[in-house]
């Protein structure tokens, strides 16, 4: 049996770039900045930029997210996909949010739950279990947070941080695609149990 994938980005649909919005740490004072590129008609997207953590004490953060009329019901899937094209061997986050409230008054961003999974690139695919994502409110782990709403999907982010002073400087990822995906039963019993 084969696993089936619904594309959300690249594979068998075309990468939009307007449908990606930056989401950088200058909304906190910071100086990274984030893109997500793609030429028309291009199955591949390459997300770069630069990570500068010194206006934030070591901190700081870079990130690409969905505009806010995007929306997707992933039920029926155990997963998501995301096809490599190449990496920097940097570490990257994987965000999905199944809330997003209206802005506060002062234009930012009002918190909700995140749900996070973080990876180094190689060039392959990854494969990422809802199991894999970990709840998070404002940076800080989150373990009593509600399940994740897999019919109600609001978000997905990638973001590229600084781990607290571990990473900074250029960064780039090339993806292919991000893709919901049923696992068949021969994958999940070689992937184990999840901790």
């Amino acid at each position: 049996m084969n696993n089936t994938k619904s594309y959300l980005f690249g594979g068998s649909e075309l990468w939009d770039e307007h449908a990606w919005i930056a989401s950088d740490d200058r909304v906190r004072g910071g100086k990274s900045q984030s893109y997500l590129v793609c030429s028309p008609g291009s199955y591949t997207a390459s997300f770069h930029g630069t990570l500068d953590i010194s206006a934030l004490g070591g901190a700081g953060f870079a990130s690409q997210r969905t505009i806010d009329s995007l929306s997707w019901d992933l039920t029926d899937y155990q997963g998501l996909n995301l096809g490599i094209a190449g990496g920097d061997g940097k570490k990257y986050t994987l965000i999905l949010k199944d809330e997003v409230l209206p802005k506060r008054p002062d234009g930012r961003e009002q918190s909700t739950i995140s749900w996070e999974y973080d990876f180094v690139p190689g060039n392959t695919e990854i494969s990422v279990s809802w199991a894999d994502f970990r709840p998070t409110y404002r940076g800080r782990p989150k373990p009593d947070a509600d399940p994740l709403r897999l019919d109600q999907i609001k978000r997905v982010s990638i973001m590229m941080r600084s781990f607290f002073g571990e990473q900074e400087g250029p960064f780039k990822l090339e993806l292919q695609y991000i893709a919901a995906v049923k696992l068949d039963s021969k994958l999940e019993e070689s992937r184990g149990p999840t901790s």
